[in-house]
């Protein structure tokens, strides 16, 4: 905002219009480059778990050191 007793801001160097700005010579883009899809493979992440069902989940063996959660038991001293 301009002050009302500053009259002469206008008279100021760079106040004056701007001059037309000339267009800029604009090149087109480059061409995109293909990448080829990286190969996905399966990993077979239970197979050290031991023998699994037939859905593929590892087969429940009772554990005397966890319990039915298969949290670790905490021995009282």
């Amino acid at each position: 905002m301009r002050d009302k007793k500053d009259n002469a801001t206008i008279d100021l160097p760079g106040f004056e219009p701007a001059a037309p700005m000339a267009p800029e010579a604009k090149l087109p883009p480059p061409p995109r480059v293909r990448r080829a899809p990286r190969k996905q493979e399966q990993m077979d992440l239970l197979g050290e778990l031991g023998p699994t069902d037939a859905s593929g989940l590892p087969i429940w063996q009772n554990d005397p050191n966890l319990d039915l959660s298969g949290l670790p038991i905490w021995r009282r001293d």
